[in-house]
């Protein structure tokens, strides 16, 4: 059975999966469903929240993070300091960006590893995949 055949149901866990680190594309799936005639503010809403799913989960996976282990492969304190100063600085604005392909994954992980601002990173990551979602579907003409 594929996603296609089960629906909304399928979206949601094809948008669920591709936020995570599996090389998913619920951007297909999200077209494929509108050629086939699916409710487009449906399709919106549900690949939303599916999406933003997975983003917390990256994001519950960074806070499980610990700093010796960056340790132990050799990135110094200093580097991690640094590092944390941006993110703490510019960090909840890179949510937004969380749907990019390759490093919006790796960016909600960082994200909860240095504890940005759930209610923050929440916002503008649901607003980023929100409106990625949207101008596709504007982009179909629905």
């Amino acid at each position: 059975m594929d996603y296609f055949t089960v629906g909304y149901v399928g979206l949601f866990f094809a948008s669920f999966l591709s936020a995570t680190i599996l090389p998913l594309s619920s951007e297909g799936i999200l077209l494929l469903m509108l050629t086939q005639g699916y409710d487009p503010t449906l399709c919106l809403i549900v690949a939303t929240i599916g999406n933003s799913l997975g983003g917390l989960t990256n994001y519950a996976l960074g806070l499980l993070g610990n700093p010796t282990w960056l340790k132990r492969i050799g990135i110094s304190h200093m580097k991690i300091r640094s590092f944390e100063h941006r993110i703490q600085t510019y960090g909840y604005w890179l949510a937004f960006f969380s749907w990019v392909p390759f490093v919006g994954d790796p960016l909600s992980v960082a994200l909860g590893y240095f504890r940005v601002s759930f209610w923050r990173f929440f916002g503008l990551m649901v607003l980023g995949k929100a409106v990625r979602y949207a101008v596709l579907i504007w982009m179909l003409g629905l």
